[in-house]
């Protein structure tokens, strides 16, 4: 009798111990799945994104515009406009950020006069891939579909409508909304062209 207790039992306690088993892996998920998210949270604060040095002449030229300060209220920070909402675009983002670290470490961009001889070509990177995304992160808070045009400016109120027959995207039109918009470079072929006459 007493082994087949013992054999009884012996079920019971595999099927406590997978329970157990499928409980701590369960929450360690869970442990994990939190901080994963909490430093994805923290890394989209402004605070941390204009931590470098060379991010700090973006702070500057942001805090005059009005998605800084406004009437409303309302400020749209980095991540906002720089990082997407749905996951893995935002992975992606997150991941591409790399360039972004390692020229600071570099020092490729860690004065104002590096900063500036490539501001066109880092800033034609993200128009770039804001139209790529049709504006996807603009489009988060501006919304044509919403857009009471006839409460806009007089410039917007023709403009706006025109942009959206011709499936123009925001960056088309609004490239130095938040940072100061670079001036194009001239070709270097033509300047040596010229130079050579």
């Amino acid at each position: 009798m007493t082994d087949e207790n013992s054999s009884s039992n012996s079920p019971i306690l595999l099927n406590r111990k997978n329970i157990l088993i499928i409980l701590i892996i369960f929450f360690s998920g869970v442990i994990a799945f939190a901080g994963f998210n909490s430093i994805l949270a923290y890394t989209n604060e402004m605070d941390f994104c204009t931590s470098c040095h060379s991010m700090k002449v973006n702070l500057e030229e942001y805090k005059e515009t009005i998605h800084y300060k406004n009437a409303s209220g309302v400020q749209a920070t980095c991540s906002d406009c720089h990082v997407p909402k749905e996951f893995f675009p935002k992975m992606k983002a997150k991941i591409l950020a790399y360039k972004d670290v390692l020229h600071e470490i570099l020092g490729t961009i860690d004065t104002k006069e590096k900063y500036e001889e490539h501001r066109w070509a880092m800033a034609s990177r993200v128009w770039e891939k804001m139209r790529a995304s049709d504006s996807r992160e603009c489009r988060s808070c501006h919304s044509f579909d919403n857009m009471e045009f006839s409460e806009q400016g007089r410039m917007a109120r023709k403009k706006h409508p025109r942009a959206q027959l011709k499936d123009q995207t925001c960056i088309d039109c609004h490239k130095g909304i938040a940072h100061e918009e670079p001036e194009e470079p001239e070709e270097e072929e033509e300047e040596e062209g010229t130079n050579d006459a």
